[in-house]
């Protein structure tokens, strides 16, 4: 059984470490993200047959198994049929912050029942006070970002000041002093274990509750991360090969990601971590003020400009994903593909509200993958572009970032759209992006506000163009 089991760990683990590669290219994603959900299960596999036939399970032990195993994969499979693609930031947030509490879970049993599961020496301990750690912060953390993506909390105004930082500071040394009790008493202190879960559980929320929306994306790939290592530290206690390497695979990608999403946003780990809210500190910087030079036209003279085009740009932005408008979109850009007029779209590693959230949204209307491209690529070429399209984008499409070293945006690489010959920006308003900073973009002379919900623009847009004749052949 014991050989049997290696084998399957090993499948798994490839499969992961294949699952995960494949995750980086868009047309590859899907596919991978199966072979990993099969590693996954390989992995759930292996372990009930390393069990099969040992005296030391009971039939109460079984029940719990089985019955955890298919109450957690029918949530799991209803989530992902039924989540909408609005409160995906939100789901992945969750996620994070489960596997936070499995590891949780499982270091707590290992404290508890320490000869039945090997775990009383000193690297079982210490695994024991770094997977209660990281799993309590992940887990907490996870539900404050969900709790605040989905708008049921908002960050106090003293979180915003620098009294929060005393706070974190006496919990994390509060943190630090449990685990030398851990240690010290070879993990059979439960006042230190407590103190542990407590301090680590509140401190997950005073590091999380102060970060703004504009930082979200990062937070979620570092909560990610977060997860990862507490998977590894749990398999060091449990004494499982794959965990260990399982857990250290999603830890070292969740960080790779976070440190593209700082990049993404020219902002370190340590401003979004300890900085606060990137709102703000709009206030006290530059980039603030009043509209004064507003351009805005109807649906009727956006669809003329786009039938004379020979080159279109789509931005698209969280305000496309709220309004579930990806499909209208696909409907909008086969027509004009069809008048053969080419049809891109400009994916910024920041834009919406999760790491890789604009593919994941036209990849469920079916847009072409080569169609989707990075920033760096389809910068140099806006100056050759007839018209961009912005769909609900805003801090990501905002010149400030390059012009005005007094805006706290400055630095941050942004898409350069105001180099295209005509700018449509398609909003319900006026009101300013997670960074709360006014976007210059809104007042060049080659911009025209479309004002309206995304889905039903783009719905008129397509009237428009078929009664034009647009892709008709």
């Amino acid at each position: 059984m014991d050989i049997l089991q290696y084998v399957i760990d090993l499948v798994a683990i490839l499969l992961l470490a294949l699952g995960i590669k494949g995750l980086s290219k868009v047309r590859s994603a899907r596919g991978a993200n199966q072979l990993a959900a099969v590693a996954m299960a390989l992995a759930v596999i292996g372990l009930l047959v390393n069990y099969l036939g040992t005296s030391g399970i009971s039939a109460s032990a079984w029940t719990w198994i089985i019955g955890g195993t298919v109450v957690g994969g029918a949530l799991g499979a209803i989530t992902a049929q039924r989540v909408p693609m609005t409160s995906m930031p939100e789901t992945v947030a969750l996620f994070n912050g489960c596997g936070g509490m499995s590891s949780l879970l499982v270091a707590l049993a290992a404290a508890f029942y320490p000869t039945e599961l090997d775990a009383s020496g000193l690297v079982a301990v210490v695994s024991i006070v770094i997977s209660v750690f990281v799993g309590s912060i992940t887990f907490t953390g996870s539900i404050v970002a969900m709790a605040k993506l989905q708008g049921w909390l908002s960050t106090p105004a003293w979180m915003q000041s620098k009294a929060r930082h005393f706070v974190n500071i006496a919990l994390a040394v509060a943190c630090l002093v449990a685990a030398i009790e851990l240690v010290v008493n070879g993990g059979s202190s439960l006042q230190g274990l407590w103190l542990l879960v407590i301090a680590s559980s509140v401190l997950g929320i005073g590091v999380t509750l102060p970060i703004g929306g504009a930082d979200m994306p990062v937070v979620i790939s570092l909560l990610n991360s977060y997860s990862g290592v507490a998977a590894a530290a749990a398999g060091f206690v449990v004494g499982s090969q794959l965990l260990i390497v399982a857990g250290a695979m999603v830890g070292a990608a969740g960080l790779i990601l976070t440190q593209v999403m700082c990049n993404g946003m020219n902002r370190s780990l340590v401003s979004v971590l300890f900085g606060g809210a990137l709102g703000a500190s709009a206030s006290s910087g530059g980039g603030g003020g009043e509209y004064t030079n507003i351009t805005s036209c109807s649906v009727e003279e956006c669809a003329l400009t786009l039938e004379a085009a020979e080159r279109v740009v789509i931005v698209p932005g969280y305000g496309l994903a709220v309004a579930q408008a990806q499909h209208t979109l696909r409907e909008v850009t086969r027509s004009l593909e069809a008048a053969g007029i080419e049809v891109a779209y400009a994916i910024h590693p920041v834009a919406g509200r999760m790491p890789g959230h604009m593919n994941v949204l036209l990849a469920e209307a079916d847009v072409p993958y080569e169609q989707l491209k990075e920033m760096d690529v389809i910068n140099p070429e806006f100056p050759a572009t007839d018209v961009v399209l912005v769909l609900g984008a805003n801090d990501v499409v905002n010149p400030q970032a390059k012009n005005d070293p007094q805006s706290p945006l400055y630095g941050m690489p942004v898409l350069d759209v105001q180099q295209a010959r005509t700018v449509f920006v398609v909003k319900r308003g006026m009101s300013a992006g997670y960074s709360g900073i006014k976007n210059d973009l809104f007042e060049l002379a080659n911009t025209s506000m479309v004002f309206g919900d995304a889905k039903k623009v783009l719905g008129d847009l397509l009237g428009e163009l078929k009664e034009l004749g647009v892709g008709k052949k």
